[in-house]
This record gives structure tokens, C-alpha cells and sequence, in this order.
């Protein structure tokens, strides 16, 4: 038998209201008909804290910026309450800068502060624990991806790994935004989980703070997962499972990954951008720490863009590359080398290659999707694929050949802005001299170098010789140079190492070739092979102090098959630098 339960009303509108009031707090997002409202982050930092705080802060930055610089801080939370230590961490940021006088903040939790005419205003952005679905507006979300990938920063803090998701619960809302930062999720143990850490790059200028020494610490550590990979992320540091007892505490969620890979810090570029992150910064004495401060400062520059470092995924540092980074050298695929295929195709041959830069072309067709030119005319969703596949692939776009950039002001714009939305840092060109004075402009207006190109004499009278790149470069800003075709100096009858004396620091890039015979008909053949002296100029650059943007491997015959050529190339391009590299 069963007797009814009877709850008397008040108790029932007392419920109720609990259950709206709840409800209210779980949605990602205001009802419509209510106004948004504003969110505080919880607690406070007390007069200790704030003293504490005060006496960990770095007493200096460990690089000089370049330029007046500016952090935005954002620190919404969407439907969770909030993390104790954001505070703290707005706090410790805020005054790490003005101390050091590397940068000033601006705290905000207004989406329009993403709006494109707000972030430029900025160098970089920090996400400090940002939970839950921020924004929803497609504008917003495009404007700050795109100000990433032309150049600027992001750093995120811990609960960023969780940002743009329907909360709670972290259901995915923007999966190009996981992408961006590297990984995703919010599984953990305690909050004061004690772990041991094993430094995974330890001469990485982000982790000299370190003195090249794992070390033991507590806090609440996140475990990512997809997309997260070392195909795709630099880590700085990471949990070290020899030293450490993966099964104390509860679990939150499946914090186990069969790959035995829980990294805590890493970094990675997307387009021209820098990005950060690390899960270090669950709980505030955090930011009361000394040394961490420090490895936070050294981030923040990083993503500021004054402290150098290289962002390189794990996964592809071979002794090798290590040591071109050491001398700052790098070696792309140059599109032309694969032009009878599409630049998709190009890009996935430059990842099969073992190479991460690419330079591309403006008359190479880019997919059978887009069958258009990769021209500047392209329209914005176009780009978006483009820059998707290449991150996909994990190659960069660092270069780009167009024949002529225009000498109108609109025109000229118009092939920069495109050089910005792209990530691209050098355009390849033999622009008309008259067109130079605009060119000029603006190189230094979006920091975009023109590396002047050259052909045979015929085709390129302005630019055939070192000596008449010289003269259109006097007088100009440093952003104008040169860009070297060895094999086309080779068949012009200019010795390329006597080139590259003339041109001094008016190099910027290379495009490289060996051909079997300095003539007219001379042919690509593997560096090394043939009549270019390549080991003997690559030595000559490295003993003039020569630092060019980038080494482009062009290989100009047997268009369809040249797949293991040009894969001698990179093998002796690596086999030179780690010589040289040691001497």
C-alpha cells in the first residue's frame, strides 16, 4: 500500500525557486529576454596575499621589449562560478608588468573588447581561467583567431583548456579554438595533487627559470586530450611518471591516457602567432610563487613577441633541426618545386618530406575544392580552409611569390592585408622600381618583409644581379632585400657565393638550388652534387653571421618525380648543419 507525499505548497515554491535559481546558474547563456549579467570573479586577494604577491615578483624581464606593449586579460567564466585564483593572477600579471615595465594590462570581461578595431590595440591575449562558452558571436570568434594568426599572442591559464564549451559538462561549442590552443579538457585529480616534473625542453628559453632541473610540485593538473599531440605542440614540461604516483587521490573524470603522455606546459605557433598554456594555476599561491612568476613572465613576452623562442612540435625535433634553430636557420619547401600539383597536395608532400614551412605561390591552384589561383582575391571562407590545412598538416606558411605587387595605395593593401590574414612574413616579388616608396610604407606598417626576386637578366633587369638589387634597396627600410636564386645567378654566370658577399644583411632569403653545370642549361640536381659549391656557401653564410629568414629548397626538374631528390636535399642541408653547427 502506498501512502501519498504530501509537501506542503510554501515548501514546493521553495523548491522551485531553488531549482530556477540553479538552473540559472548551469546555462551557458543569459535567457533572451534577460540583459547579460555581469560576472565577478570569486573571493578576494587580502593584504597578505597581495604582499606575498608583491615580494615573488620577478625584479626584471628577461628581454628588452621591441615596442610599447600591451596585454589584454580576460577573465569571464560562462555557467561554472569561477575559479579562487584568477584574481591573483590578475593581480601578480598586472603588477609583474608595470614593475618590470615589459608591458601594461587591461583586465576586461566584455566580449566586444574582441571586436577588431579593440584588439588591435593589443599585443596579446590572456584567457586566466576562462570556463564555459564565452561568446557565440561568429565575429568575434573569427576576429580573435585572426589576430592570432597574423601575429598575435595568447597565453591560457588552467581552465582555458575549456573555453568555448556548453558548460557543465564541457561540451564542445568551437572545436577550432581546441585546435588553436593544443589541447582540451578538464580532467584532475586533488587540487593538491603532488606531482613530479620532468622538463621535456630543457635549454627552451621558457624553461631556463629552471635551471635545467625537473622539479616537484602540488597543484590541480589537468590531463588533455584530443587534439592534443607532440605532431602538434612544443611541450615545455610535463608530468613525469616514473617519479610520480598516478593513482593517488579521486579522479575526476578518465585521467589516464594510454600514451603515458600528461604534458603541463607547451607552446606552438598558429600562422605568424605565438601560443601558450599552461595548467599550472588552479590555486592562488600560484602566483605568490617566485618562480613560477618568473616562467610566467618569460611567457608573456614570448606571446608579446620580445622573448624568442621556438615552437617547433616535439614530435620533429631531430638533432638536426636543433641545430638550425641554434644558428636560426630553417629550411622550407618552396610551392614552385610541386606547382603541377595543387597547393593542397603541395603542403601534405611538404609534410610527408619531414619539413614544417612552406612558401607559396600566387599562380598555383589550390585544391580540387578551391580551383582557384592562391591569389589575394580569394574570398574569406577560401583563406579559412587554406589555413586549416595547413595547420592540419602542421606546416606553416611563411612566404609567398607574387610577380608584381601593385604601386596604388589600394591595390598594395590589398595584397598586404591578405600577407597579414594568411600569417605570411616575406612576399617574394620584382616589383617595378617606381612601386617601391608605397612597397615601402608598408613593409614597416605590418611588419611584412619584400624580398626582391630575381630572374635572368631579361626577365628581371632591375633585380638579375646583387649589385642592382643594392641599388633599389639604398636608403630603404631593413624589410627590403633580397631573395637569392642561386640557380638562376648560376646560370647568369654569378658565383653564388660572391653574391651572397655583395648582398650582406640585404639577404633575407635564399631560394637554393646545385645545378650539374654553371651555363645557361644547367639543371637542378641534389645540393652537393653539382657545380654550386653548396657545403662550401652555406659555410660562407654561417661564417659572415648571415641570418636569412629561411633556406627554400627549390627543385626545377622532374616536376612529377622529384619526391626523393629533393629528400637528398634536406638530408644534406642536415648533415651540413650539424657540422657547422658544432664547429
Amino acid at each position: 500500500m502506498s501512502i501519498p507525499l504530501r509537501i506542503p505548497s510554501s515548501i514546493l515554491c521553495i523548491l522551485a525557486a531553488l531549482f530556477v535559481l540553479a538552473c540559472d546558474g548551469l546555462c551557458a547563456e543569459p535567457r533572451p529576454e534577460e540583459a547579460p549579467r555581469p560576472w565577478t570573479p570569486p573571493g578576494s586577494v587580502s593584504a597578505e596575499e597581495r604582499l606575498a604577491i608583491e615580494k615573488a615578483l620577478p625584479e626584471a624581464a628577461p628581454a628588452k621589449p621591441a615596442a610599447k606593449r600591451r596585454l589584454l586579460i580576460f577573465d569571464l567564466n560562462v555557467g561554472y562560478p569561477g575559479h579562487g585564483s584568477i584574481l591573483h593572477a590578475n593581480l601578480a600579471f598586472a603588477e609583474m608588468g608595470r614593475k618590470t615595465g615589459a608591458y601594461e594590462t587591461v583586465v576586461s570581461r566584455d566580449p566586444e573588447v574582441f571586436r577588431p578595431e579593440s584588439l588591435k590595440r593589443f599585443d596579446a591575449v590572456c584567457l586566466n581561467n576562462t570556463v564555459g562558452n564565452l561568446f557565440e558571436d561568429r565575429e568575434l570568434r573569427r576576429s580573435l583567431m585572426e589576430f592570432i594568426y597574423s601575429g598575435g599572442g595568447l597565453l591560457g591559464l588552467h581552465g582555458t583548456t575549456v573555453a568555448f564549451t556548453r558548460w557543465p559538462g564541457a561540451h564542445e561549442d568551437w572545436p577550432e579554438f581546441g585546435l588553436l590552443l593544443g589541447g582540451r579538457g578538464a580532467r584532475h585529480r586533488a587540487s593538491d595533487e603532488h606531482v613530479f616534473i620532468r622538463l621535456d625542453d630543457p635549454d627552451h628559453p621558457l624553461n631556463r627559470v629552471f635551471g635545467k632541473q625537473g622539479f616537484d610540485y602540488r597543484d590541480e593538473f589537468f590531463r588533455v586530450h584530443e587534439p592534443y599531440s607532440r605532431d602538434r605542440v612544443r611541450v615545455l614540461f610535463s608530468i613525469d611518471v616514473e617519479k610520480t604516483d598516478l593513482h593517488q587521490g579521486e579522479a575526476r573524470g578518465p585521467v589516464f591516457r594510454e600514451d603515458n603522455d600528461y604534458a603541463l606546459a607547451w607552446v606552438r605557433s598558429h600562422g605568424r602567432g605565438r601560443v601558450f598554456y599552461c595548467t599550472i594555476a588552479h590555486n592562488p599561491r600560484v602566483f605568490a610563487d617566485p618562480r613560477m612568476l618568473e616562467f610566467y613572465l618569460g611567457a608573456i613576452q614570448f606571446a608579446l613577441g620580445d622573448l624568442p623562442a621556438p615552437t617547433l612540435p616535439s614530435s620533429r625535433l631531430t638533432p638536426a633541426v636543433r641545430a638550425q634553430e641554434a644558428m636560426g636557420w630553417r629550411l622550407i619547401l618552396t610551392a614552385y618545386s610541386l606547382h603541377r600539383y595543387t597547393f593542397f597536395e603541395a603542403i601534405e608532400k611538404t609534410a610527408q618530406l619531414g619539413l614544417s614551412y612552406i612558401g607559396g605561390l600566387s599562380f598555383h591552384k589550390v585544391s580540387e575544392e578551391i580551383p582557384k589561383n592562391f591569389e589575394p582575391t580569394l574570398t574569406e571562407a577560401e583563406l579559412e580552409k587554406i589555413r586549416w590545412k595547413l595547420d592540419s598538416e602542421g606546416v606553416r606558411l611563411v612566404s609567398y611569390y607574387i610577380h608584381r605587387i601593385p604601386a596604388d595605395e589600394a591595390g598594395c593593401r590589398q595584397v598586404f592585408e591578405f600577407g597579414r590574414r594568411m600569417g605570411i612574413e616575406t612576399f617574394l616579388s620584382e616589383p617595378l622600381p617606381e612601386a617601391l616608396d608605397t612597397i615601402e610604407r608598408f613593409c614597416d606598417e605590418y611588419g611584412i618583409n619584400v624580398a626582391i626576386h630575381n630572374h635572368g637578366k631579361d626577365a628581371s633587369p632591375h633585380s638579375w644581379h646583387p649589385e642592382e638589387v643594392l641599388k633599389l634597396c639604398r636608403g630603404r627600410s631593413r624589410r627590403i632585400g633580397a631573395c637569392a636564386d642561386l640557380g638562376y645567378w648560376m646560370r647568369s654566370g654569378i658565383d653564388p657565393i660572391e653574391g651572397v658577399r655583395m648582398l650582406g644583411d640585404r639577404l633575407i632569403k635564399i631560394q637554393m638550388h646545385d645545378l650539374d653545370e654553371r651555363s645557361p642549361e644547367g639543371r637542378d640536381v641534389p645540393w652537393g652534387t653539382g657545380a654550386g659549391r653548396t657545403e662550401a656557401l652555406l659555410r660562407e653564410i654561417r661564417r659572415l653571421g648571415l641570418r636569412p629568414v629561411d633556406f627554400g629548397l627549390e627543385y626545377s626538374y622532374n616536376w612529377l618525380e622529384s619526391m626523393p631528390e629533393m629528400a637528398r636535399c634536406i638530408e644534406f642541408f642536415n648533415r651540413v648543419s650539424l657540422q657547422l653547427a658544432k664547429e
